[in-house]
């Protein structure tokens, strides 16, 4: 029997794959995949570079689309978590839903959407496989970046609509323990 995944954005088979491993250079493709576990070298801002070491091994996918793309619930679920993260880097407007993979609860923050994504999706909405939840965000409030979500699933619950969406190297092994990869949930969506 095959498994049957659902992506949380529509995104077409020509999808970019980006490398992210250094400086980003060039115009951003209006449809990508930015990829699970990737030390990337994009990470500039404080959010990022304050502490010991600097966050840059990433912890969710990325994916790409216009503003206002429409966001759907990767699995069925129950929002958790809504609010606004808006320092320069962070998520903006993220969701957290809470799902069930392998039979256990398992959390996804979906992050840089649309203001207006948290009245389509506040805390206790139920939401089945497919539901819309809500929209991607532009530059002024989804924390800087070009338009995409950043999905991600962590085993333990947050305590907020927050993840860290990389660790130090040093913290990779267990960032992966913590932080299961993506395609688990929505299918492989890249090779």
């Amino acid at each position: 029997m095959r498994a049957v995944y659902t992506l949380p954005l529509r995104i077409p088979a020509d999808a970019v794959v980006l490398d992210l491993s250094g400086p980003w250079i060039g115009p951003q493709p209006v449809w990508s995949i930015g990829r699970y576990d990737e030390d990337r070298g994009i990470y500039t801002q404080a959010l990022f570079t304050a502490g010991r070491a600097p966050r840059t091994v990433h912890m969710g996918i990325d994916l790409g689309g216009p503003v206002g793309e429409p966001v759907y619930a990767a699995g069925d679920g129950l929002v958790i978590a809504a609010g606004a993260l808006p320092a320069p880097g962070d998520y903006g407007h993220a969701l957290v839903l809470e799902h069930i993979l392998d039979g256990r609860p398992v959390y996804a923050l979906y992050g840089h959407l649309a203001a207006r994504s948290l009245a389509e999706s506040p805390v206790g909405r139920r939401v089945e496989t497919g539901d819309l939840i809500g929209w991607l965000g532009d530059l002024d409030e989804n924390g800087g970046w070009p338009p995409h979500l950043h999905f991600q699933l962590a085993w333990q619950r947050p305590a907020g609509p927050d993840m860290p969406g990389a660790v130090c190297r040093e913290e990779r092994a267990a960032g992966l323990e913590c932080y299961p990869d993506p395609r688990r949930m929505i299918g492989p969506v890249y090779r």
